[in-house]
């Protein structure tokens, strides 16, 4: 589905990430991992259509990344979720449907269903300027999530969301990966990525140090954490 290929991308004087290789399979959910700077953000927005790549290539089903094609595949939630502060969550969910293509009923419909999957149909009416950060990242969600897209793309979904709402959001995304959908997130929350991804590459400082599948990765008694630190700290002794 997805497939960066020996991609760098530099600002001047600074290589951002430098010959990243990987590939995602149709259906499968993979993370993004490592510390602040190791260029995760950076492969979001080439992914995105965001930013353009130094050298290498990046594809999504064949398509390049940020055309107009390949656009329509994907959903995105960004970090930082904001909504204008004037419209009500269902105000903003029924512009995004329009961005959709839906208008109508067919509009209606979705934003309905929509609000009752991310758990906010009671506060549907009440404006953003009065959401908290929990609940403008479930509209965020919402957003992202309409049009039924093939692919999603989540940094750090459950970011100011209680646990609760991480248990929801989980159960939304796990209901996305059953329907076939493709997940890429980039999240520094690592029991959550372990509960629900198939495979993980960890970056450090523009070099990806692991990938593979999660059962690769996590072997013996070691969680997630503890290979990531084990693995950065590794890299810095010999940095």
């Amino acid at each position: 589905m997805i497939a960066f290929e020996n991609v760098t991308k530099s600002y001047g004087n600074l290589v951002a990430v430098e010959g990243v290789s990987y590939t995602v399979r149709k259906g499968e959910a993979f993370a993004l991992l490592g510390p602040n700077g190791a260029g995760k953000t950076t492969l979001v927005r080439l992914l995105l259509g965001f930013s353009r790549c130094t050298a290498g290539t990046v594809t999504i089903e064949g398509l390049p990344a940020g055309s107009a094609a390949s656009r329509k595949k994907l959903g995105y939630l960004a970090e930082i979720h904001r909504i204008p502060p004037h419209l009500s969550g269902r105000q903003y969910l029924l512009r995004q449907a329009a961005f959709c293509g839906l208008s109508g009923g067919r509009a209606t419909a979705a934003v309905d269903d929509m609000l009752k999957r991310v758990g906010m149909e009671g506060q549907a009416k009440k404006k953003a300027a009065h959401y908290s950060k929990g609940m403008t990242q479930r509209i965020g969600l919402g957003a992202a999530l309409l049009g039924d897209p093939a692919l999603l793309v989540l940094d750090e979904p459950v970011s100011g969301l209680d646990p609760l709402g991480m248990r929801d959001v989980r159960l939304l995304l796990e209901d996305f990966k059953k329907g076939g959908g493709t997940l890429i997130l980039n999240s520094h929350l690592l029991s959550e990525v372990e509960r629900l991804c198939d495979s993980v590459a960890i970056l450090y400082k523009g070099r990806i140090m692991v990938q593979g599948s999660l059962a690769q990765i996590v072997q013996g008694h070691e969680s997630l954490e503890e290979v990531f630190i084990r693995h950065v700290e590794d890299r810095q002794r010999h940095a």
